[in-house]
């Protein structure tokens, strides 16, 4: 029997690297193409003082969840910018009393669930579903959350004492647009290099065949949840690693048809209500908030919601399902 020699072996190897370059270049240029403008309207919108201007509706809403009124900035920073512009912002928010460890899990769970829309709702719309649907998911499912939890700790009387912030973001030396475009092409370049790795790792499960044994393990929850597994191993990497590299991934295989639309909808929603749980879940804590919300809470109420939301869309129509919930993948 003839066994592969080094030079057999060569070729098929810089195949299958020159693959995983091209995957990985075209999928970060489906998210840069999302990216890049939403970045310079959400700088603009920035730099005209319009964010405070929006936070001020959410004000009202705050208080149904326990919080100040003040804290609807936080918020309203952290949905139309990022995470860390919500850090900063919370950092330097003066409050006449300092929060609870309660109130700012509530708040970083709110925080998690809707951060990033602009360019997290447009990855989704690119996905094949509705950016209208979407939005709403992400905007109520944060209350929703924040609710639950402000009424579970309430009522229990836990997690009341003050917060505790283990880390104070230093102040931006540069400041200036030279010093952002500078900052913004790295956080691109890390992008990249981030795709570039999960693409190559994903690869690498389908040829060991992990990705057949992580389908039997998570095979039953994915079914109950709608989710098949041709979309299981990229919904993981959403959940574990964010929206924006599981709906990069997501995009491409949505476009390659590999994909069913019902699976895009139900995968691309469950990763809208609860991704990055390592990272993400570690920049919450540094504020003083407490896993049970941030990690276990969330992780929970997001798979709840899209059990429930499995239930009440299962009977619908293929063709009334794509009107309302989905769409063409451009």
């Amino acid at each position: 029997m003839d066994t592969p020699n080094a030079s057999t072996l060569r070729p098929s190897l810089g195949a299958s690297l020159a693959r995983i370059v091209r995957d990985s270049l075209r999928i970060s240029l489906e998210l840069f193409k999302i990216m890049v403008p939403v970045v310079i309207a959400v700088k603009v919108l920035q730099e005209l003082g319009a964010i405070a201007w929006l936070a001020r509706p959410l004000a009202p809403l705050m208080g149904l969840v326990g919080l100040p009124a003040e804290t609807g900035l936080v918020w309203a920073t952290a949905m139309l910018n990022n995470i860390y512009s919500g850090i900063l912002v919370f950092a330097s928010l003066p409050l006449a009393e300092p929060l609870s460890v309660a109130q700012v899990t509530v708040l970083s769970t709110m925080i998690l669930v809707a951060h990033g829309l602009p360019v997290e709702l447009r990855i989704a719309q690119r996905s094949g579903t509705r950016l209208g649907f979407q939005l709403g998911l992400r905007f109520l499912g944060a209350l929703a959350f924040g609710a639950i939890l402000h009424t579970t700790y309430s009522s229990l009387d836990v997690l009341q004492e003050p917060a505790r912030m283990l880390w104070q973001p230093a102040a931006q030396a540069d400041t200036s647009l030279t010093a952002w475009a500078i900052g913004q092409a790295r956080n691109f370049a890390s992008i990249f290099l981030i795709i570039l790795g999960l693409v190559a790792f994903v690869r690498l499960l389908e040829r060991i065949r992990a990705t057949e044994a992580m389908n039997r393990v998570l095979g039953p929850l994915l079914r109950l949840l709608g989710i098949g597994p041709t979309a299981s191993t990229i919904t993981i990497v959403g959940l574990t690693m964010g929206l924006s590299y599981g709906g990069g991934l997501i995009i491409h295989e949505a476009k390659s048809g590999s994909v069913s639309k019902r699976d895009v909808f139900y995968a691309v929603s469950l990763m809208g209500l609860c991704h990055s749980l390592f990272e993400d879940t570690l920049l919450m804590m540094l504020l003083g908030a407490h896993t049970s919300g941030i990690l276990w809470g969330r992780l929970l109420l997001s798979l709840a919601a899209v059990a429930l939301l499995v239930r009440l869309t299962r009977r619908m129509a293929d063709p009334a399902f794509e009107r309302r919930l989905g769409r063409s993948v451009a």
